[in-house]
């Protein structure tokens, strides 16, 4: 078990009040009475022993932090508490929480937008294990989010900003939509000043990552390197076997023509593979 502390208030000060009517909120009826005397009084000691999510109220930016109740004591209608946080806990937010709510045994989307003590039937620490990735040591050229946010249907295509590959993109894009996909091109996108970073964010969101090697285009290797280092599955093909390089020839890749039936095959080898990767 754990309790949900959500509240507007500073957490990072260590020290918070917080009202006494609030507690057991969105907790289930056989929970809340594990923590109460036969005269209905709260069992201080056995509650704050629970490991504790500290939050506010919302459910996008608002950092969440993992800890415990060091003290606690009444005062009038607030209970008086001293937290700590737990170092080992990466930094976490309150989308984390709404996007994993169901296991969180919080299903109220209402539970966001209010202030409340809950006490959860949920081993916090082993939930944390499952989906919270250990902290990466991040680039300076560009940048990563601290922690992998992969998009389950997203697929990407690397390959030269060009209207020779207009069509080669759409066999792509067919192929991608074919396996339940969709797929995007980072000329498609703007959504940071440097180019770089669209296309660094783009990879690391991604399932499947396609690199056409067809002219030698230095962007696409470098861009293909950033996807073998963060992890993703790549996959690589080309008009001309000569243009993959020395380094990369041990990886299978698709050779391909670009006429109306070599892009129709090559629609095919893509469904092929990524149906492969995708474990259909």
């Amino acid at each position: 078990m754990f309790n949900l502390l959500m509240f507007n208030v500073d957490w990072t000060s260590g020290r918070v009040n917080v009202p006494v009517g609030r507690i057991f909120e969105y907790t289930e009826d056989q929970l809340s009475t594990q923590f109460r005397d036969s005269s209905g009084n709260l069992l201080l000691d056995s509650l704050t022993s629970l490991p504790c999510i500290f939050c506010e109220e919302g459910t996008e930016d608002e950092l969440v932090y993992v800890g415990k109740i060091i003290r606690a004591r009444v005062v009038g209608r607030d209970l008086s508490l001293e937290i700590g946080f737990d170092s080992e806990v990466p930094s976490l937010n309150n989308e984390f929480l709404y996007t994993n709510r169901i296991e969180l045994s919080m299903p109220h989307e209402f539970e966001f937008s209010r202030n409340h003590w809950a006490v959860k039937d949920v081993d916090l620490y082993r939930f944390l294990l499952r989906n919270v990735r250990p902290r990466r040591q991040r680039p300076t050229v560009f940048q990563i989010t601290e922690h992998e946010n992969i998009e389950p249907n997203l697929a990407s295509a690397m390959m030269p900003f060009d209207a020779a590959f207009d069509a080669v993109y759409d066999s792509i894009r067919e192929a991608t939509g074919d396996v339940g996909l969709r797929c995007r091109r980072a000329d498609n996108i703007w959504e940071n000043a440097a180019i770089i970073q669209d296309v660094v964010s783009l990879i690391d969101r991604s399932r499947i990552v396609i690199f056409d090697c067809t002219g030698r285009n230095a962007n696409v290797f470098y861009e293909a390197g950033i996807a073998h280092t963060l992890g993703r599955d790549a996959i690589l093909i080309t008009q001309n076997e000569h243009d993959i390089p020395f380094d990369l020839r041990h990886l299978r890749y698709v050779k391909y023509l670009n006429n109306s039936e070599g892009r129709a095959s090559l629609t095919q080898a893509l469904q092929t593979r990524m149906r492969t990767l995708l474990g259909h």
